[in-house]
C-alpha cells in the first residue's frame, strides 16, 4: 500500500513538472496584410534579436545571448523553410526579429491567508507562516514579423511563455526554447 502511494505521488510530481514546463503561445496578426504573397524572409538588418534579463545582479546578458542566439536563429531558419519560406537574396517579403525576456517569479501562500478578516470559527488571530513557496525562472520569447524592410510595421507578433524550474539542465532549456520557436512559427498564417 505504501509503495503504491509513493509511485502515485512521484507520477503526480512528474506530471506537474511537465505541465509547468509547457509553453503557452499567443499571437496577434495584422488582418489587413496579405500573407499569401510572402515567399521570402530575412533577419532584421539592425540585429536578429535582443535579450533582456532581470533575474540576479550577476546576470550576464552577453553570455546568455551567445548561448541562445544560435539556437533561436537556427530553429527559425529551419522552421521557416518547413513553411516554404526561403531566405531572401534581395529585399525580403518579411523581416524577422526576436526578443527574449528572462526573469524569476515567486509565488507563496501563508497559513490562514484565505480566512476572512473576522474568523467566524473562533480561530484566534495569528501571524501568517509561509506554507508554500515556489521560485521559478520564466521566460518569454517574442517573434515579430515586419512587412519587408519596414521593421516598424509589425504584421505578426507571437509570444511564447514558459516557466522553467531553477536548476533545469541546459539540454532541457534548449529543448523548451526550440519548442517555443516551432510553436510560434507554426502560428504564422499559411501562404496558401
Amino acid at each position: 500500500m505504501r509503495r503504491t502511494a509513493v509511485v502515485v505521488t512521484m507520477l503526480g510530481v512528474a506530471l506537474a513538472v511537465q505541465t509547468v514546463l509547457a509553453v503557452d503561445v499567443k499571437v496577434d496578426i495584422d488582418k489587413m496584410f496579405d500573407f499569401k504573397s510572402v515567399r521570402t524572409w530575412a533577419w532584421n538588418p539592425k540585429g536578429a534579436g535582443d535579450l533582456r534579463m532581470a533575474r540576479t545582479k550577476d546576470d550576464d546578458p552577453d553570455a546568455m545571448r551567445a548561448q541562445v542566439d544560435p539556437i533561436i536563429m537556427s530553429t527559425v531558419t529551419e522552421e521557416m523553410g518547413k513553411r516554404g519560406l526561403q531566405p531572401a537574396s534581395g529585399t525580403p517579403d518579411v523581416t524577422v526579429t526576436y526578443y527574449l525576456l528572462l526573469n524569476t517569479s515567486t509565488s507563496s501562500q501563508t497559513f490562514g491567508q484565505f480566512l476572512p478578516a473576522t474568523a467566524f470559527w473562533g480561530v484566534p488571530p495569528f501571524d501568517g507562516q509561509t506554507q508554500s513557496l515556489e521560485v521559478m525562472n520564466q521566460g518569454s520569447l517574442v517573434l515579430d514579423l515586419s512587412a519587408g524592410e519596414k521593421v516598424d510595421e509589425i504584421i505578426f507578433r507571437g509570444v511564447a511563455r514558459a516557466k522553467i524550474r531553477v536548476g533545469t539542465e541546459r539540454a532541457q532549456r534548449e529543448k523548451i526554447l526550440r519548442e517555443a520557436v516551432r510553436d510560434l512559427v507554426k502560428k504564422i498564417p499559411n501562404k496558401k
